[in-house]
Formats: C-alpha cells, sequence, structure tokens
C-alpha cells in the first residue's frame, strides 16, 4: 500500500483551511440547498438552467469539502515553535537578493498544500523552495529552472 503524503500545514494555513471548511458545511451548503429548491419550484427539471447550475455547484462545494477534510486528516502542523531562524525551513520567511537581475524578492516557505505565488508563498517542494530548505543568512543557492541556473544570495530568515 503507498505511503499517505502528509500535507504540511503552517498554523495560519490550517486555521485558512479550517475556516474554509466551516463556511462551506454551515454556509454555501444552505445556500445551494435554496438554490436547487428554487429551480425545482420553476418546473420542468429537464430544461432547466438554473437546477444544473445549482447542482453543479452542490458537487463543487461537496468535492471541495471532501478535500479538505482528506488534507485535514494527514496534515502535519508547523508551529512558530519549530522554526528556527538560523536556516530555511517550512514556516519561515526569506528574503533573497536574484544576482542576476540585482532584484530581491520575499517569499514565505510553506507546504505545497498552501503554495500562492500570487501572495508570496513557495512551496517547500518547488525548485526554488528546494534549493531554499537548509540554507543560512549570507550562502548563495542555486536553482535549476529550464531557462537556466538562477543564483539567489539569502538576505534575511524570519519567522512569523
Amino acid at each position: 500500500m503507498a505511503e499517505v503524503k502528509k500535507n504540511i500545514l503552517t498554523e495560519e494555513g490550517l486555521k485558512a483551511l479550517e475556516d474554509e471548511l466551516q463556511d462551506l458545511k454551515l454556509n454555501r451548503r444552505k445556500e445551494v440547498a435554496q438554490k436547487i429548491k428554487e429551480a425545482r419550484e420553476l418546473g420542468d427539471l429537464s430544461e432547466n438552467a438554473e437546477y444544473d447550475a445549482a447542482k453543479e455547484e452542490q458537487r463543487d462545494i461537496e468535492l471541495r469539502i471532501e478535500e479538505i477534510d482528506k488534507i485535514l486528516k494527514n496534515a502535519e502542523l508547523v508551529t512558530d515553535d519549530d522554526v528556527d531562524s538560523s536556516v530555511i525551513n517550512i514556516g519561515c520567511t526569506v528574503r533573497i537578493k536574484d544576482l542576476e537581475y540585482d532584484e530581491e524578492l520575499e517569499y514565505k516557505i510553506v507546504g505545497s498544500t498552501e503554495a500562492n505565488s500570487l501572495k508570496g508563498k513557495i512551496s517547500n517542494e518547488s525548485p526554488v523552495g528546494k534549493a531554499l530548505i537548509g540554507a543560512k543568512v549570507g550562502q548563495k543557492v542555486e536553482v535549476e529552472t529550464p531557462a537556466g541556473i538562477i543564483e539567489y544570495k539569502i538576505l534575511e530568515i524570519t519567522k512569523n
């Protein structure tokens, strides 16, 4: 039997998932049930676009609830106490300098479940995340990308 992958979560990520799950179960289920009820009252279900859309939304909500349940069931929490700010690890925020473009970047290293590059959260499993894990301030790391090797210098490590 295959080993179940642990979902590494920060305290912030765990709370966000728990809040989303609660909202889906308490609010969104009721909203979509009301939409289905109203669409049924419109008559013939075979040609009722509102009914079809509401049922589709209901499926999406149930799938997301199931997905969050699975994530939480296999969650491994990384607390601030677990984070050592002398070395980059999950839960750290790191300021780095792209040596080619002379540009400073800031990322929070998180588990793959929480990753969101638009919010500056990168996965420990991403190429950049993998390269940064274990590095210290002042150290240079190389990241292999399809476009070639990118070199970063670690400027600062903080824990949130």
